[in-house]
C-alpha cells in the first residue's frame, strides 16, 4: 500500500482556496474567470514540476500526464473541475483535481512503477454557474456516446453561444477564446487513448459522517426527473376583489405542493428525495392576485419503478381541483440511474480495505462529469466525508487528513487498474 502526503494535500487546499476567495471562508470561481485561470496556472506549475506533460483541448480541459513503462498502453485519468458555484466551498470539484495531482506527485516522489500513463485532468465548466448548463463540457466531449435525449442539450454550437448570467453580451465561446486555454480538439479525452476514469469528490451529504466512515465507495448516480408544474388563474386587485371569486394561482400552487409532499411521503421510501427549488410567480406585485405560478419538482431515486410511482402522483395534478385554477405539468428533463464500472468499484473497495480506511457503499444523488464520461469510458467515483454534510456553500469542509485518505484510496485503486 502506498500513502499520499497530508502536508502536500494541505498545501494545495490552502493555495487553491486563495483563487476566488470570497472573504467568508469560501470561494466564487466561475469557469474561465481570472480566478479559474489562476487555479489552472497553479495546476500547470505543480504538474510540470514533477515532469508531467501538459495538454489542453479545444474546450479548455487540461491534462497532465506522467508516462508509463508501456508506450502503447492507454491512459488512466483522474480528475474533476476547478470552477465553483457563487459563494461555494473550497472542496467541491477542486478536491478531485487536488486528489489527482496528489496521486501523480506521490507516484513521482516515491518512484512508484506503473505501466499505463497516468493523467490528472481539469474538466471545464462543470457547475455552469456563469455559463449554463451544468456539466457543459463533459456533455460536449461525450456527446456521441450519450443518450439522444441528453446529447441534444449539449451540442457544441449551442454551448458556444451560452450567455453569461452576469453579462448577456458575453458568450462562453468568447470567454473560451479570450482565456488562453483553447487548445487542440485532438487532445480531448477519448476511448482510443484512455482506458479508465476516476473522480474523487466530496460526498455533499451527511451519510458518511452519520455512519462514522471516511470514504464512500460510490456505485451509481441516481436516476431522476425534473418537471415544471404550472397554474393559470386570474389577476385582479388585491384590495377590491372578493375572496370567494378569486382564482389565485399562488394559493393553488401552495395547495398542490402540500399535496405532493403528503402523497409522496405515503410511499414510505426513506431514500427517496424530492425538492421544489424554483418558483416563478406573475406578476409578482404585492397589490395583485397572482395569475400564473410555475414551480419545479426534482425527484431522485435509484429504482425506476419508484420514480414512476412519484411521476404518477405528479401527473395526477391536472385532474384535481386547485382553487379554480388550471394546472399543467411538463417534463423538463430526466435521466436513468448511471451505474459505475463494477470492476473499478471493486478496486476502490479493495484499496480502502487494504488501507484500513473506514468506508461504505454509497450512491451519488448529484450529477458529475464522471456521469457523462461513463457512457464513453469505464468510470467510477470515490467520496470523501465532509463536516455536517454541507456542500455548495462556504462552510463546506473536510480535514486535510480526510482529503488525503480519499487520494490514498484513489492512488491504490488506480495502481490495481494499472496492473491489467
Amino acid at each position: 500500500m502506498y500513502k499520499c502526503d497530508v502536508n502536500r494535500m494541505e498545501e494545495k487546499i490552502k493555495t487553491f482556496s486563495t483563487f476566488g476567495d470570497a472573504g467568508h471562508g469560501g470561494i466564487t470561481r466561475y469557469s474561465l474567470s481570472s480566478e479559474a485561470i489562476q487555479a489552472r496556472n497553479y495546476f500547470r506549475k505543480r504538474m510540470e514540476a514533477i515532469g508531467a506533460v501538459i495538454e489542453v483541448d479545444d474546450v479548455a480541459c487540461m491534462y497532465a500526464t506522467l508516462p508509463g513503462t508501456d508506450p502503447d498502453a492507454k491512459r488512466i485519468v483522474m480528475g474533476s473541475h476547478c470552477d465553483s458555484v457563487k459563494n461555494g466551498g473550497n472542496y467541491d470539484g477542486i478536491l478531485g483535481v487536488m486528489g489527482a495531482m496528489e496521486v501523480l506527485e506521490t507516484v513521482a516522489a516515491d518512484k512508484i512503477p506503473h505501466k499505463h500513463p497516468l493523467t490528472a485532468m481539469i474538466w471545464t465548466n462543470e457547475e455552469g454557474s456563469l455559463y449554463p448548463p451544468a456539466m457543459m463540457i463533459s456533455g460536449i466531449i461525450c456527446n456521441d456516446y450519450l443518450p439522444k435525449e441528453i446529447a441534444k442539450n449539449f451540442r457544441y454550437e449551442n454551448m458556444m453561444t451560452s450567455k453569461s448570467v452576469l453579462d448577456p453580451d458575453m458568450t462562453f465561446g468568447q470567454a473560451l477564446e479570450a482565456s488562453g486555454f483553447k487548445g487542440d480538439r485532438r487532445n480531448r479525452i477519448n476511448p482510443e487513448n484512455y482506458k479508465y476514469m476516476f473522480e474523487l469528490h466530496i460526498e455533499q451529504g451527511p451519510i458518511l459522517e452519520d455512519a462514522g466512515n471516511e470514504v464512500g465507495v460510490v456505485d451509481c448516480v441516481l436516476g431522476m426527473f425534473n418537471y415544471r408544474i404550472k397554474f393559470y388563474g386570474q389577476a385582479a386587485h388585491a384590495g377590491t376583489f372578493p375572496m370567494h371569486k378569486r382564482k389565485d394561482a399562488l394559493y393553488a400552487a401552495a395547495q398542490a405542493l402540500c399535496y405532493l409532499h403528503e402523497e409522496i411521503d405515503k410511499l414510505g421510501r426513506k431514500e427517496l428525495v424530492y425538492t421544489t427549488g424554483e418558483i416563478l410567480c406573475h406578476p409578482c406585485v404585492h397589490t395583485v392576485i397572482p395569475d400564473f405560478v410555475n414551480f419545479s419538482i426534482d425527484v431522485r431515486h435509484e429504482e425506476p419503478e419508484v420514480l414512476n410511482q412519484v411521476l404518477d402522483i405528479v401527473k395526477s395534478l391536472p385532474e384535481k381541483e386547485w382553487a379554480g385554477c388550471k394546472c399543467e405539468v411538463q417534463e423538463a428533463w430526466a435521466r436513468d440511474t448511471v451505474y459505475w464500472d463494477k470492476k473499478l468499484v471493486s478496486y476502490v473497495k479493495e484499496a480502502a480495505e487494504e488501507a484500513g480506511i473506514r468506508h461504505q457503499y454509497i450512491h451519488s444523488g448529484a450529477g458529475h462529469d464522471a456521469q457523462f464520461c461513463s457512457y464513453m469510458l469505464p468510470t467510477t467515483m470515490i467520496f470523501v466525508v465532509r463536516k455536517d454534510g454541507l456542500s455548495h456553500c462556504e462552510p463546506e469542509y473536510s480535514t486535510p487528513e480526510q482529503c488525503t485518505n480519499g487520494a490514498t484510496v484513489m492512488l491504490n485503486a488506480v495502481l490495481k487498474a494499472d496492473k491489467e
